[in-house]
């Protein structure tokens, strides 16, 4: 009984651990995220603006310059 009680902590602990190590992993993640969110809205407003080829390039290079300044800050 005693044997079964150790392999299951030891079992248990091992996985835990596991876990531990595929999450660390994922904190690096949701910064590129939150800039693809801000370009979206960048491509939304120039949608909204009826914005096409240079004009449309233009606004967009500056909305999401100014977003990652802000976030920067």
């Amino acid at each position: 009984m005693k044997l079964l009680s150790a392999l299951t902590l030891t079992a248990l602990l091992s996985t835990t651990a596991a876990f531990a190590a595929d999450n660390a992993g994922t904190a690096a993640t949701p910064a590129p995220a939150a800039k693809h969110m801000s370009l979206k809205a960048c491509n939304k407003q120039a949608d909204e603006k009826k914005l096409t080829g240079a004009d449309r390039t233009a606004f967009v290079k500056e909305c999401h310059g100014s977003a990652g300044k802000k976030a920067a800050s």
